[in-house]
């Protein structure tokens, strides 16, 4: 049985995790949802699925993402051990073991890079938290936004994370009878980027 994830540890110490567009205006404002015509690369959500990290590169980046969202509010030394808790596996956030040489090298790069915006997805539709929407209402509204008629990257990513949300396996078949297409379309628009995704919320389910 994999570990469960100790996120209360960062609850109780108000770290940030997660954070909407804070420069970019939303083209659309509802209470469930924010649209970004031209998309943002704003939106971090950090720990939002199951999916644990399982990489030394998605370690790092999610590393430079909580230096990047604390490092105002946190003196050094605080944001070197909440980086070295978050890549113990016994704490849940991982999958493997690291050596400390190596930890210790990843979290001074972290520190000497930090403090820009790291690189992250193209976001064109946020759900808001509480919306009371399901997978079915979501697909409706992203597909009335973006457009069915042409299945693109962020239709499909953000089915991806609505069956995770649920629990679930995601799979070409279940993508399919939710998106209203074939099993053949979808695998036509899963790039290499999207195929990594849907390996990484996979597992741990």
């Amino acid at each position: 049985m994999s570990q469960d994830r100790k996120i209360k540890w960062l609850n109780d110490r108000r770290i940030i995790y997660r954070r909407d567009p804070i420069n970019d205006k939303p083209t659309i404002n509802t209470g469930q949802y924010d649209y970004y015509e031209d998309g943002t690369y704003e939106c971090y959500t950090l720990f939002n699925s199951n999916a644990k990290i399982t990489t030394y590169r998605s370690l790092k980046w999610h590393m430079l993402v909580l230096y990047y969202l604390n490092e105002p509010e946190m003196a050094d030394l605080d944001i070197i051990h909440m980086l070295k808790f978050i890549a113990e596996k016994e704490n849940g956030f991982v999958t493997f073991f690291i050596k400390q040489k190596l930890l210790f090298d990843m979290i001074e790069s972290v520190m000497k890079l930090g403090g820009n915006p790291p690189k992250n997805k193209i976001r064109k539709v946020i759900f808001k938290d509480f919306s009371g929407l399901d997978i079915k209402e979501k697909l409706s509204i992203v597909g009335h936004l973006i457009g069915r008629s042409k299945l693109e990257k962020e239709t499909i990513y953000q089915c991806m994370l609505d069956i995770n949300d649920k629990k679930e396996k995601i799979t070409y078949r279940c993508m399919a009878k939710l998106l209203s297409v074939s099993q053949r379309t979808i695998c036509r628009h899963m790039c290499d980027e999207l195929k990594l995704e849907k390996q990484k919320l996979n597992e741990e389910i």
